[in-house]
């Protein structure tokens, strides 16, 4: 139950050096470090020990955990110096949280920045999300890899977007490089020696994510201190804040009033602070979808996207799709030590089929898998995941699969032996009539891609000469689509 929190506070806090979870009696349940040169604690060793037995130094008043699970009430950059029971003392910035499930304290977790230095204490608190100083890196222009002529566009762009302090609003589903064009934004323009801070804003909750944006001001809340926020820490340079449409309604109000007003205030605040930042903003949904489905503000839309950035998935660019994968190839070589020459040809076919939903990213994953199993100097279907080297999809040629989605072919056309009618199965269904084509305005996803399933569907069991035929047609079983017939109300 506890270590489920974990993920989701990394995604909150990923400038970090260690993190520690107890259960609600102190006791701890996970511990992680990545800085074993400053903490060499090992989690196996401290397992479901007590904190004060791993700090035995540490009491039930001065143990920030202890603290925070008797009070409930967050602790925020609380310096310590923590001894630990094989003698090794750890100067560190500590964040302490408590963690409810139904208003009820099941455990806390604490997260450290280490001190390599007693002078660096004034210099360092717990921040949110990472940012980068200047522009070391940062993604440039350079960087988007590309022969795609929507990309191209994009890139010449960039330069223009980059030369004023307009907002700037990036659509672009999961996967398609949102945060490396923002990047290249800022490090296109003359706010390219100062911070790029990036927040994503999924899954935080809103007084939280209010307190990272805005910063805290000392006894505003009980441990509370005076921490800026991200609207100060970004000043000069480029805020980027990715899935906005994930955002509570709240926290979206004072987003809008910050950025028109060009100051913040603190929790707890009264003063108003000035801040001079470029805003760069994300969804992963079309905007106006957002914001007719009640997620994006629609004035904070109107002021978030006075520049519009529109990114294609990569199955809108499939020129893109063998050319970024032999880029990989060259990337993995080095990084990896392999000397693997690219994709045979089966796999070059599955690629161009594929839809890849995951864009980018999972573009990238698959060639980096493919390289940790790959045995030859071409990658092999058998080296790439079950679900790309075995798909359903796979059994029907994609020029067929898009012809049916049309209407355009007939049982047995230019589809070969695999679309002939099974004779033995004399069913035959009578013409179904389909409405009209496909709209995908205000649709999911999935909503568009049933319809589009539904649709091959009718367009099949009119062509075929029985369930069977029909079944051969759509590439799958005639028990799924007996499924699917009842799914869709097909009769």
């Amino acid at each position: 139950m506890i270590r489920r929190y974990v993920e989701q506070l990394l995604s909150i806090y990923n400038y970090i050096d260690g993190i520690l979870v107890t259960d609600s009696k102190g006791y701890i349940e996970y511990f992680a470090t990545y800085r074993p040169d400053v903490n060499k604690l090992k989690e196996k060793n401290i397992l479901h020990k007590h904190i004060t037995e791993v700090y035995p130094e540490l009491t039930e008043e001065t143990s920030s955990i202890m603290r925070v699970l008797r009070s409930g009430e967050s602790i925020s950059n609380e310096y310590q110096t923590l001894k630990t029971y094989d003698g090794q003392s750890i100067r560190a910035i500590n964040t302490t949280m408590p963690i409810k499930e139904n208003n009820r304290i099941i455990g806390a977790v604490d997260v450290s920045r280490y001190i390599d230095s007693p002078y660096r204490r004034q210099d360092i608190t717990l921040e949110s999300k990472e940012f980068k100083a200047n522009s070391g890196g940062l993604y440039t222009v350079d960087d988007i890899i590309t022969v795609s002529p929507q990309m191209e566009d994009i890139k010449q762009r960039i330069p223009l977007i980059a030369d004023t302090d307009s907002s700037v609003l990036i659509y672009g589903e999961t996967g398609t490089g949102k945060e490396l064009v923002a990047e290249s934004i800022h490090t296109a323009s003359k706010r390219a020696g100062r911070r790029f801070v990036a927040q994503n804003c999924a899954a935080i909750p809103g007084n939280l994510l209010e307190s990272i944006l805005f910063g805290t001001k000392k006894g505003s809340y009980t441990g509370a201190e005076n921490k800026p926020g991200l609207f100060e820490i970004a000043n000069g340079g480029t805020l980027f804040l990715d899935e906005i449409n994930s955002m509570e309604m709240n926290v979206q109000a004072k987003i809008l009033k910050a950025i028109e007003e060009k100051q913040v205030v603190r929790l707890g605040g009264y003063e108003p602070i000035k801040t001079d930042i470029k805003v760069i903003s994300a969804v992963n949904e079309r905007p106006m979808d957002c914001v007719k489905a009640g997620k994006l503000r629609e004035d904070l839309f109107y002021r978030l996207s006075v520049v519009q950035v529109n990114i294609p998935p990569l199955r809108e660019r499939r020129d893109d799709i063998l050319y970024m994968a032999s880029r990989f190839i060259e990337a993995y070589n080095q990084s990896m030590h392999r000397d693997i020459m690219g994709l045979d040809e089966q796999v070059e076919e599955l690629f161009r089929s594929y839809a890849w939903p995951g864009n980018v990213r999972e573009l990238k994953n698959i060639i980096e898998g493919a390289f940790n199993v790959a045995s030859t100097r071409f990658i092999q279907k058998k080296d790439l995941p079950e679900y790309l080297a075995n798909p359903v999809w796979l059994e029907v040629p994609r020029e067929a699969t898009e012809a049916l989605a049309a209407g355009r072919v007939k049982a047995g056309e230019g589809a070969g032996n695999a679309f002939a009618a099974e004779e033995s199965d004399t069913k035959r269904f009578g013409e179904s009539e389909w409405a009209e084509d496909i709209s995908f305005a205000g649709k999911t996803l999935n909503q568009t891609l049933a319809e589009v399933e539904e649709r091959m569907i009718r367009n099949a069991l009119r062509e075929a000469d029985s369930l069977a035929g029909a079944a051969r047609l759509l590439g799958i079983t005639k028990q799924n689509l007996h499924y699917k017939l009842t799914k869709y109300k097909i009769k």
